[in-house]
């Protein structure tokens, strides 16, 4: 072998080892904002996919609709 082709195999097997270690790094980093995002979806939804604070104002919306009905059913005006 000459002195040349060490030199390529070489930088060949150095490329090859840089290119590995930039593709695991890049899939770690993807994996790691995965998980963020996730994170930060997951506890701010409620069933249906509605955040806590229209939860709620969807709650006490039909509280007052129930109230209205359960009033009408007993004959009372509003």
């Amino acid at each position: 072998m000459t002195e040349q082709m060490l030199i390529a195999a070489s930088a060949l097997l150095g490329l090859a080892i840089l290119a590995a270690t930039v593709l695991h790094g890049w899939l770690s980093y993807l994996a790691l904002k995965s998980r963020e995002l996730e994170t930060r979806r997951a506890p701010a939804e409620i069933e249906g996919g509605a955040t806590q604070g229209a939860a709620r104002i969807e709650l006490a919306d039909l509280k007052e609709r129930i109230r209205k009905l359960e009033a009408i059913a007993n004959g009372v005006d509003l």
